[in-house]
């Protein structure tokens, strides 16, 4: 896909589009005098201090505290920790790039980098990864929503529409930097840019079709919320389907808290077991040249045979990432997490003692450093998945082995899917009782405020695009068809802005024999 030339703005201008805000009088993007360290500080405190922060201390990541004797990350603990890591990157970004491809890529600043990093997990719902599935599949089934559900696009949603500062401004009202910052997936799931990413040659990260094979299973905008996502984008004048870098440079953070803190919770948790992970291993490093003449469809139906996961994840990656993915390097990954994983902290079991600590604890940091240290950047990448940030090519591959580890041992284990069946159906059951009470013309008034206020803002929305982007509705524009859809999108955004204790509480007091009649907080 060609990209677009790069902005030839001169510093002074950028400066100004970087800390643009929607002001309230106007609604208007226009540009603010003060400082821009000053103004995405204020972006960074609003925040940490804004509710839809505070709720992800009890949203899961893999698994809820109450899953093990362990202590587990959470989604706060974890964009906390992404924080730390964004910033970091950001600072070592700048010590070794050329100041003129930081320009022409928009700038980098490592408070906005923060930014990014503390809002990029606000649109996650009750219940982590799961609860995002299941909604997105109620947002498709039951209301027609076309672009269902996503994590990324509530997060968008949520910083300029959903959360509230002050009076008579939706959202958080951030600067155009910070906003940009959480633009993982900078295009629609169906609409947004022409030719849409998902129907590329060579489609970026996250465009390719998702489980119901049609757009982009990753995206940042929902049609509701496109013109103020098309308006960021053209604002930096990025080309089609690229994040700024401190976007960038947030995403990369992330991978790597992914790829490590979650290990680290099993670990402790007594889930991740040496024999298996280390026969993994080995059975994939004892016959490379076999697995890799071994035919898809053979593989495939080996499914659990140790290391048939290792030489599946090695086959999506040849075939994904051709710009950075190579054979002897890929070996080289799996040796050495081998060695220092599997052999140096799996053999051990975790038993709680501070010895078992100081192994873990010196992993973790050692591996932290290690990726840290690894960062590059390409102004000029060759292909839409390439990131302008990354890690050299070693610490590429070891990412992705790491990942491997904790999807392949953790997150297809029968009992955290049945655990994970359980909070699917405590979803659907509040957005069927919540869409049930609105279809209650005697008693539909009484429901949550809350919800009643985000059903009304989602029905403005979608009345604002049917005058202005009617296409992007796919023929949906009757009144009955927008009101429909608005119930929808307003029971969603609210049971996605539950954490997973509301969740849980309100499945109680909405089921039948429910003792508890007050409690603290309001509906």
């Amino acid at each position: 896909m060609a990209e677009q030339a790069l902005s030839e703005r001169s510093p002074e201008e950028l400066a100004e589009v970087r800390v643009v805000r929607r002001r309230p009088e106007s609604q208007l993007w226009q540009p603010l005098t003060a400082g821009a360290e000053s103004e995405f500080r204020v972006d960074l405190e609003r925040l940490r201090f804004a509710p839809a922060f505070s709720r992800l201390a009890d949203v899961t990541q893999v698994v809820n505290a109450d899953s093990t004797n362990s202590v587990v990350h959470n989604r706060l603990s974890h964009s906390i920790k992404v924080t730390a890591l964004a910033r970091a990157l950001a600072v070592g970004v700048r010590e070794i790039a050329a100041p003129e491809d930081v320009a022409r890529w928009g700038g980098l600043d490592h408070v906005v980098a923060q930014a990014g990093a503390v809002a990029h997990d606000l649109g996650h719902p009750p219940f982590g990864h799961n609860g995002e599935r299941t909604l997105d599949r109620l947002a498709r089934e039951d209301f027609g929503l076309a672009d269902g559900f996503e994590g990324n696009a509530q997060t968008f949603r949520i910083l300029t529409e959903l959360e509230v500062h002050g009076n008579g401004v939706d959202g958080l009202n951030l600067t155009a930097a910070s906003r940009a910052a959480v633009l993982k997936y900078p295009w629609g799931r169906l609409h947004v840019p022409t030719p849409h990413p998902a129907t590329w040659n060579d489609p970026p990260r996250g465009a390719n079709a998702g489980a119901y094979g049609s757009g982009a299973a990753k995206f940042n905008a929902y049609v509701l919320d496109l013109t103020e996502m098309i308006a960021l984008i053209e604002s930096f004048a990025l080309p089609p389907g690229r994040q700024t870098l401190e976007c960038n440079v947030m995403d990369l953070a992330d991978d790597i808290a992914y790829s490590l803190h979650d290990l680290e919770d099993f670990h402790r948790s007594g889930v991740l077991q040496f024999s298996p992970i280390s026969g993994e291993f080995r059975a994939w490093l004892a016959d490379i040249r076999e697995w890799a003449e071994m035919p898809q469809e053979r593989l495939n139906r080996l499914w659990r045979q140790p290391g048939a996961g290792l030489e599946r994840m090695r086959r999506n990656a040849a075939e994904k990432d051709g710009w950075v993915y190579d054979d002897e390097v890929f070996r080289e990954a799996v040796e050495v997490i081998g060695r220092e994983l599997v052999d140096g902290v799996l053999v051990m079991p975790y038993d709680g003692s501070r010895s078992a600590d100081s192994i873990i604890s010196d992993f973790i940091g050692r591996w932290i450093d290690n990726f840290s240290s690894a960062v590059v950047m390409n102004p000029d990448p060759g292909c839409a998945r390439e990131p302008v940030v990354t890690v050299k090519p070693l610490e590429w591959h070891q990412i992705q082995v790491l990942k491997f580890v904790h999807q392949y041992f953790v997150l297809h284990r029968p009992d955290l899917a049945m655990v994970q069946r359980g909070q699917s159906l405590i979803l659907a059951e509040l957005v069927h009782t919540f869409d049930e009470w609105l279809s209650d013309r005697f008693d539909a008034m009484r429901a949550p405020r809350r919800l009643l206020e985000l059903v009304e803002l989602a029905e403005q929305g979608y009345h604002r695009v049917r005058e202005q982007h009617p296409e992007w509705l796919d023929g949906h524009t009757q009144d009955s068809e927008i009101a429909r859809m608005a119930r929808g999108r307003g029971v969603i955004d609210f049971v996605a802005g539950l954490s997973d204790s509301q969740a849980l509480g309100y499945a109680g007091r909405l089921g039948p024999g429910s003792g508890i009649l007050w409690a603290s907080g309001v509906l």
